[in-house]
């Protein structure tokens, strides 16, 4: 009942507070809530999803994943490899502008991967055989290799982690280190930077010169075909503003919708509530190995042991199991890999006495542990809460910071102490398709602080293990290594594995055209 008071009067001041497109403009802008404020521009600079999803809209991409997975050409007209697969040739489609008006070079390209390569895990595994990131011409990129590499379109049309999304060559010499501000790529959408408003609004307008492939759009790949003139966020950080907001027609989409609100928006005249990515995420915690307590293997192991994932399913989905399921693996259920195959010493049940004698064993000092946390982000702000209830009754010195999803992205950059600004734990999601191989996955890989994923987990034996797996010969070989890599992980637990679920979107009825993808994304969505 105070849920529903308090939805009442917060339609009241979404209607006062949110900014109105003009009646005549209407019909031709899309207005849209995001997951999160987007604080960092950079897509290849940071893994944060809202980034990835700005990346999307700004930035195209030489190959994409379509709906099945498969991957497609996208700025690429055509590409093929040499007899001795060594050198590959992608050839650019014609006509391909950047949002400055300049045309998009073969050089242009080469830069941005390179710059991508030094950033993403796999993009990392192609750059140690890659002899020359060159271009034969304006319209052709030449890669030259030490060693053949079968996997190159897909480690160039990969979804997430880092998209090799395409940059002039002026912003991709920026140090990948250092976040590129200047937003021009030669995607669907112009960002409009004077515009921007962190924690307010985002917009973007129509790229009148994009030239859509002709194929139906499927996934992130095929034909991106724009219906708005205009594309506008508005940030609204407390969900149940959001929901009166939509339910009220101030806004059009709301990207993830809070569970406790999704039976009140079903019930809503005009608005529509779906599920826009089949393959759902995977929740987990991120251990920071730098860093004591938790640099320390056996005491994230003890973490592991006295967590229930069913505790943190059920306060993110608003305990809908319909939503959600366990799964005790370190690759992602649903996916080629994600079977249960636990370690003998994790398979009982979730064990407090037996962690805390761990902890004991492990020497735990009472380190405090800094776990930070957004409580502007509803698909991840109980995760960090239960963890953090979790470690104090474990007897652990524990603080709990909780700020916005920004702030939580700029600081879990920082590899210095807990109190000095540095962190523990931070919580996340992926998609389950975009960390299903050894070659897309930095969240077990040990690649350390040599452009590891944050928290850098270092392991030699893990780095072998995916190296062997992207040569393996076979898929059974295949197969082999990554149970393999699964129980040096459930050894070295770089990650606490919290469940896989679902996050509902939800839209105003009138809109049709949504892809089906990891990404709510606005081109072929028109009005009805």
């Amino acid at each position: 009942m105070r849920r529903r008071d308090f939805l009442a009067s917060a339609t009241t001041t979404a209607l006062l507070s949110l900014p109105r497109p003009a009646r005549s403009q209407d019909k031709r802008v899309l207005r849209f809530v995001p997951q999160a404020n987007l604080t960092s521009l950079d897509p290849i600079w940071t893994t944060a999803a809202v980034t990835g999803l700005h990346g999307y809209y700004v930035f195209d991409t030489l190959f994409a994943l379509d709906e099945k997975g498969d991957v497609q050409p996208q700025m690429a007209e055509r590409f093929g490899t040499s007899d001795d697969g060594r050198v590959w040739t992608i050839r650019l489609r014609d006509g391909l502008r950047w949002h400055d008006g300049e045309p998009v070079l073969a050089r242009d390209c080469t830069a941005s991967l390179e710059r991508w390569s030094k950033r993403d895990t796999f993009g990392q595994s192609l750059a140690r055989v890659v002899d020359e990131w060159g271009a034969a011409d304006d319209r052709t990129i030449q890669i030259k290799l030490k060693l053949p590499f079968p996997l190159l379109p897909a480690a160039l049309g990969k979804i997430s982690s880092a998209t090799a999304f395409m940059m002039p060559e002026r912003l991709a010499k920026t140090d990948p280190f250092q976040q590129v501000t200047e937003m021009v790529g030669s995607g669907p959408f112009r960002f409009i930077a004077n515009e921007f408003v962190s924690g307010s609004r985002v917009a973007y307008g129509k790229f009148d010169q994009y030239v859509p492939r002709q194929e139906p759009a499927s996934g992130l790949a095929g034909g991106k075909m724009v219906y708005f003139d205009r594309v506008e966020w508005t940030v609204i950080p407390d969900s149940a503003t959001a929901s009166a907001a939509l339910q009220a027609g101030e806004v059009d989409w709301w990207d993830q919708v809070n569970p406790d609100l999704s039976p009140l928006l079903r019930k809503s005249p005009g608005v529509t509530v779906g599920v826009n990515d089949p393959a759902g995420y995977i929740g987990m915690g991120r251990f920071n190995a730098l860093q004591p307590p938790f640099n320390n293997p056996a005491i994230r192991r003890a973490v592991l042991l006295a967590a229930n994932q069913d505790d943190y399913l059920r306060a993110i989905t608003g305990n809908d199991p319909d939503i959600f399921s366990e799964c005790h693996s370190m690759w992602p259920c649903g996916t080629t890999y994600g079977e249960q195959d636990q370690p003998e010493w994790l398979r009982a049940a979730p064990n407090l006495d037996r962690a805390r004698a761990m902890l004991k064993e492990a020497g735990y000092k009472n380190e405090k542990i800094v776990v930070i946390n957004p409580s502007d982000l509803p698909s991840i702000g109980p995760f960090g809460q239960v963890t953090a209830d979790l470690l104090k009754r474990l007897g652990m010195n524990v603080e709990l910071v909780e700020t916005d999803w920004g702030s939580v992205i700029q600081r879990r950059a920082s590899k210095a102490p807990p109190d000095q600004g540095g962190w523990s734990m931070f919580h996340t999601w992926w998609p389950g398709s975009t960390i299903a191989n050894p070659a897309i996955n930095p969240t077990i890989r040990g690649q350390g602080e040599q452009g590891g994923w944050f928290g850098w987990y270092k392991s030699e034996q893990m780095e072998h293990l995916a190296a062997d797996w992207l040569i393996a010969p076979n898929s059974k070989v295949q197969a082999a290594l990554a149970e393999q890599m699964q129980q040096l992980a459930f050894q070295d637990a770089p990650i606490l594995p919290l469940g896989r679920y679902f996050i509902r979107t939800a839209w105003r009825t009138g809109l049709t055209g949504f892809v089906k993808s990891s990404y709510n994304i606005p081109w072929n969505v028109r009005r009805a």
